[in-house]
């Protein structure tokens, strides 16, 4: 027993040790204002849609056909940064140590040669034949094959119609996709509408990639009854409309979704202020007839590249900033860490005080008579605050004294009024949006970016019952009960809890069971019990925890190495369970104290953050720093 003793004591003490340096580290990456900003970085289909603008904006010269761009630096360094991700089978994916993926490789190929690299090059070659193998450019998702399109590079009968004259159906249609969807269907909806043909250098094709007898149109195996032939015939009507439809309606459709585009991008660092639609924007500006030097093209195209990192060798764009969510989470870790009431953290408050979103966007649809509150996720977006970063605001908050405590106060409770407001029927809570799950529209030809929806998930159902517990809500709250029953109804068969924002299931699981545990809910319970089994039951040899992004393909947990991340929200995770004395829990924290590097940071290269699923992943530069963080300090509170 006294050996036990001392080994748990040992390991406190080392324990201590590393949540001092970590703390230190984080406080030394704040910013003079009281923010944190880390890196926010993806695959390589940024930097490919970036070169496609490129092309987009600058044509190539009229009688040589040669194509010389202004930045031609700028675009060979892009392009260099596309040639360093490339896999040995001469593929590209999107996460480390993922597969060739067939949208992320064709894009890559346009960018590459159009930017100049020779079409005998042996990397040029190899990728071809990863992308015949992968079953050709008819294999690219539908954003991919519209983006050629524009440039007559794939045949538009072949891409799905994206009308404006959604605006103009009744029962707010618009407002049953995604915000994001949204952003991008609008901006994306004026640019086809024009139908532009944009021309490419002399003798540019990508006839190679096509494979000779494969149809270039949708898939059309679905039964007959079913939502997805149903939307494919309905394109076909859409495509007879835009070349014989009344010309006076698709006018008018066009310019309501320009004053609904330029409408969002006031009070916002671009349109969504995130890529995809900052990018649309800026093309549907240009067929609109905005010219060049237009104040709001400029502050488009400017907030655009301000998404650029270049320091003359290396290039590459984050797909968007993500300050109030690491400022959130940073103050979080650092007040649960004992580093509360200090001037960093002061600052911290402050700065987020400022940033409280005082006008209605996109969600008063559903909600116009809720008081308008919340925080974005960036600099800058005022249309669309989000629950996540409101909750993890809110979580915060008690760890925060902001220099005017009366207006912290206030800010407080609205903010807590809107989150309850933007419950969804369900009991859970979503990312921007209440109810916004139609699954019909799953099934339209272009919702393959698999981003159609915005359905709750248990991962900010968590998260937002930790936020109402953290300021004086308890079960006997109705929202609060409601929300419990759902992630109780959600848990899957395993244990497990499907992660939405995060890789994957050991990120729903750790903010369930923490959401669960803030409303004290009993760990004896069935359900607590068996997150907590199935936790431990994937722990890795090393101590540590992983999860491959090849979870979303396969629906269920898949076997990846350690990351510190994924090793802290597990860790997290049983604490919240109740456990917090088991082996599992004790070579978890061994595996955090062995692994930090000497900067008080971990290594850490795999992606833990979801885009969207099975398209997009993240990685949360300090997700590394933030979450071990925190899940040492959660142990080391368990043993006071």
């Amino acid at each position: 027993m006294s050996t036990t003793l001392h080994a748990t004591d040992s390991l406190l003490g080392n324990a201590q040790k590393k949540i001092n340096r970590a703390a230190e580290q984080l406080l030394s990456l704040q910013q003079d204002d009281g923010y944190w900003c880390a890196l926010l970085t993806a695959d390589t289909t940024l930097e490919s849609d970036y070169i496609l603008l490129q092309l987009w904006m600058h044509a190539p010269d009229k009688d040589s056909g040669l194509w010389n761009p202004p930045n031609r630096s700028q675009i060979e360094r892009a392009a260099a940064r596309i040639l360093s991700r490339q896999l040995p089978d001469g593929g590209f994916n999107i996460y480390v140590n993922g597969p060739a993926e067939i949208s992320a490789s064709v894009k890559a190929y346009f960018a590459l040669k159009v930017s100049g690299l020779a079409i005998d090059d042996p990397r040029l070659a190899k990728l071809r034949e990863q992308i015949i193998a992968l079953g050709g450019i008819q294999a690219a998702n539908s954003y991919t094959k519209v983006n050629l399109s524009l440039f007559d590079l794939y045949p538009r009968e072949g891409t799905p119609s994206i009308p404006p004259e959604v605006m103009l159906l009744p029962g707010k249609l618009l407002y049953q996709m995604s915000s994001w969807t949204r952003a991008i269907v609008v901006s994306l909806a004026i640019v086809h509408a024009h139908d532009p043909k944009r021309p490419v250098p002399a003798g540019f094709t990508l006839a190679e990639l096509f494979i000779a007898g494969k149809s270039t149109g949708f898939d059309n195996n679905d039964p007959w009854l079913s939502w997805r032939k149903t939307f494919i015939n309905s394109d076909r009507i859409l495509k007879l409309w835009e070349s014989y439809g009344f010309a006076r309606i698709r006018k008018d459709a066009i310019r309501k979704c320009e004053h609904w585009m330029l409408e969002r991008m006031k009070h916002a660092h671009g349109l969504g202020a995130i890529y995809p639609p900052m990018q649309y924007s800026i093309m549907a500006l240009d067929v609109l007839g905005y010219p060049a030097d237009s104040p709001v093209r400029q502050e488009a195209l400017r907030q655009f590249e301000s998404l650029i990192v270049d320091d003359g060798e290396t290039f590459f764009f984050q797909p968007c900033f993500s300050p109030v969510w690491d400022t959130a989470i940073g103050a979080y870790a650092l007040g649960e860490a004992g580093y509360g009431n200090t001037p960093a953290m002061t600052r911290s408050a402050d700065w987020l005080l400022d940033r409280e979103i005082r006008r209605k966007g996109d969600w008063s649809v559903k909600r116009p008579h809720t008081e308008p509150s919340g925080w974005a996720f960036e600099f800058q977006n005022d249309w669309y605050p989000d629950i996540d970063d409101t909750a993890m605001v809110m979580l915060a908050f008690p760890h925060l004294q902001a220099s005017n405590q009366k207006a912290q106060a206030e800010t407080a409770k609205r903010a807590i009024d809107w989150l309850l407001a933007m419950q969804s029927s369900d009991g859970g809570w979503a990312a921007f949006d209440v109810d916004n799950n139609w699954e019909i529209l799953t099934h339209v030809p272009f919702a393959d970016h698999n981003a159609m929806l915005d359905p709750t998930c248990a991962d900010i159902t968590g998260r937002t019952l930790e936020a109402l517990a953290a300021n004086g809500f308890d079960r006997n709250h109705p929202a609060c009960r409601r929300a419990i029953e759902y992630l109780i109804r959600t848990q899957l068969a395993d244990g497990s809890w499907y992660g939405r924002w995060g890789v994957a299931y050991i990120y729903g699981t750790c903010f369930a069971l923490r959401g669960l545990r803030a409303m004290n809910e009993d760990d004896h319970e069935p359900y607590i019990q068996r997150a907590n089994e199935w936790l431990r039951s994937i722990q890795n040899p090393d101590g540590g925890w992983g999860e491959s992004c090849a979870s979303y393909d396969n629906e269920l947990y898949t076997y990846e190495v350690s990351t510190p991340t994924q090793t802290a929200w597990a860790l997290m995770g049983l604490m919240a369970g109740g456990d917090t004395y088991s082996s599992s829990v004790q070579y978890g924290i061994e595996y955090l104290v062995r692994t930090q590097s000497e900067d008080g940071t971990w290594p850490e290269d795999l992606a833990t953050g979801t885009g969207f699923p099975k398209v997009f992943y993240l990685n949360y530069h300090y997700y590394r720093l933030y979450f071990p963080l925190l899940a040492l300090a959660g142990f080391a509170k368990t043993r006071r």
